[in-house]
C-alpha cells in the first residue's frame, strides 16, 4: 500500500450509512452512483410495497419507512440486501486493489 492511498475503513462506514457513498470515497464514482440509484429504488419499493406503486405520487417513502410498526422484515429485505451486497462490493474492490500489485510483481519476476 502506498503512502498516498486512502484507508479503506471509512469506505465501509460510508457504505453502511448510504449505499454507494463508500464507492465514491474510493473514487469509483460510476459504481457509487449506480449503487445509490439501486438503493433509492429499493427504498421506493419499500414504501410502495409494489413496483407499480413505487412510481405513483403520494406520501414520501421516508414517512412510510419510518412507521416502524407497519414495516415487516420482508419489506426491509430488499433495501437491506442491496446494502449488504454493496458492502461486499467495496470489500471485493479492496481485495482486487491489494492483490493487484503483488500479482503483477510475480508476473514480472517470472518473465525476467
Amino acid at each position: 500500500m502506498s503512502e498516498y492511498s486512502r484507508p479503506y475503513w471509512p469506505a465501509y462506514l460510508f457504505t453502511a450509512l448510504v449505499a454507494g457513498l463508500g464507492h465514491c470515497y474510493l473514487g469509483e464514482w460510476r459504481r457509487g452512483v449506480a449503487w445509490f440509484g439501486l438503493y433509492v429504488l429499493a427504498l421506493a419499493f419499500l414504501s410502495a410495497r409494489t413496483l407499480s406503486g413505487a412510481f405513483e405520487p403520494g406520501e414520501p417513502f421516508v414517512v412510510t419507512a419510518l412507521q416502524i410498526e407497519s414495516v415487516t422484515y420482508t419489506d426491509v429485505a430488499v433495501p437491506l440486501a442491496v446494502l449488504l451486497i454493496c458492502l461486499l462490493d467495496v470489500y471485493l474492490i479492496r481485495l482486487t486493489e491489494v492483490a493487484g500489485p503483488s500479482e503483477s510483481m510475480e508476473e514480472n519476476h517470472s518473465n525476467g
